[in-house]
């Protein structure tokens, strides 16, 4: 029998900033999604939480200074509430887009949380700005804390935290149990919770795991045939503009390893996206990993557009 399995991997372009911008963009998603589910697909979607995250933590930081009977919000919680609003929308929207299409199927969102090594050195390397604008005294109270903050000419400083590895999926049983019983299934989202084990207890931390990576841990544990990663563009384009600019097509593993060992690639955007690809091509075998625009997920899966890793 042939596998079906696809990871879906939403980037930012799919939710946008605000609440209406994320109502009105999902559903150009849950559109694409169902294309794939008409296709016979089985679907298991991951998404980006950058906006988001970012949102709730600055107004959880505000509230708490309104009030101080409240407490700053950890990073995971905030996570985890990103999760939550945006699976909610999220399904909503794929279900009604099933059913417009004459197709019932459940959709489920699970609040996952992944494992991060403690001694990862990210935690010492800090490379993720998050939150609101602050003052230099401000500033001087997180670094007292023991968080990291940078600071923006002209602009004033922000919170900066560690972006680790993920190292295992804790829900992975409870997603593969829905999609084995047909279900479509929300996980990963933003890279999941951020989490250390503590005996038998999982703490959070102070971290946003790059969703890419995760996405393609899910994806292996999966076992998927494909890893889809839906974003702004039909390919991805070395030196855009410029009369030396590369449309990526089709590419071997020993292809993306070149493209990455001689630093070709931005480090905020394209890299994480052919580092995850390689990575979840690498790890099995009969895989791919398809990276291409929201608005064209079944061509991509075709073969038709996209820059492809196999």
């Amino acid at each position: 029998m042939a596998n079906n399995k696809i990871v879906v991997a939403l980037g930012r372009n799919a939710f946008g900033a605000t609440f209406p911008e994320q109502q009105k963009n999902i559903k150009i998603a849950a559109s694409s999604i169902a294309d794939l589910v008409e296709a016979k697909y089985e679907i298991v979607i991951t998404h980006s939480n950058g906006p988001q995250i970012g949102m709730i933590q600055t107004a959880m930081t505000e509230f708490s200074r309104l009030d101080p009977n409240y407490t700053v919000a950890p990073m995971s919680v905030c996570g985890a509430m990103s999760q939550g609003y945006i699976g909610y929308d999220l399904q909503n929207s794929v279900r009604s887009e099933l059913l417009n299409r004459g197709i019932f199927k459940p959709v489920s969102t699970i609040i996952t949380q992944v494992r991060v090594d403690p001694f990862d050195p990210a935690f010492h390397n800090p490379s993720k700005i998050i939150g609101r604008y602050m003052t230099k005294e401000e500033a001087d109270m997180e670094e007292k804390k023991g968080n990291y903050v940078v600071y923006e000419e002209g602009k004033g400083y922000r919170r900066i935290i560690a972006s680790p590895q993920p190292i295992d999926i804790y829900e992975i049983d409870a997603i593969k149990a829905l999609v084995d019983a047909g279900q479509i299934v929300i996980a990963a989202g933003g890279g999941g919770i951020p989490v250390l084990d503590q005996r038998t207890g999982l703490k959070g931390a102070s971290a946003i795991i790059e969703k890419d990576y995760t996405a393609a841990k899910l994806a292996d544990m999966l076992d998927a045939s494909t890893l889809l990663i839906l974003t702004a563009g039909d390919n991805i384009i070395l030196n855009k503009g410029t009369e030396n600019e590369q449309i990526l097509g089709s590419l071997s593993v020993a292809e993306a390893e070149k493209l990455i060992d001689e630093n070709k690639l931005d480090a905020l955007t394209t890299l994480p996206k052919i580092k995850a690809a390689l990575n979840f091509v690498a790890a099995g075998s009969d895989r791919r990993a398809v990276i291409t625009e929201l608005t064209k997920a079944k061509e991509g899966v075709a073969g038709k557009i996209g820059t492809v890793i196999s």
